[in-house]
């Protein structure tokens, strides 16, 4: 967490450094950089919890998005394997929210130049 909060840290003062009409093509090419990676990690990410979601569905013959509200309602019960399947499909709405996340602010970007 202390490194976390460190990080913040050092966004703010980026932050205040360009309010005051600070400019560096260095950072505003790194931080376009970070984001991409970051995007390409969350795909990877997503497609490897779409696939262990599958394999679910695929034995189960039921989709991820149904089987989760019947589990949450508590209607199939607490088998390991159901328990399992929630977590990845919790994981994998957490992911797909983030890469979301990404493309929209990735997209203001371009939009509103610095």
């Amino acid at each position: 967490m202390a490194s976390s909060q460190k990080t913040l840290e050092r966004l703010h003062y980026l932050q205040s450094l360009y309010r005051r009409g600070y400019q560096s093509s260095l950072v505003d090419c790194s931080l376009e950089k970070l984001v991409a990676l970051e995007r390409a990690a969350a795909e990877r990410e997503l497609a490897d919890l779409q696939a262990r979601l599958q394999g679910f569905e695929a034995r189960y013959h039921l989709q991820s998005e149904d089987f989760y509200k019947q589990f949450r309602a508590g209607q199939l019960g607490d088998a390991a394997d159901f328990v399992e399947w929630s977590v990845f499909y919790d994981m994998w709405v957490a992911a797909r929210e983030r890469l979301e996340s990404l493309k929209t602010e990735a997209a203001e970007w371009i939009r509103k130049p610095m």
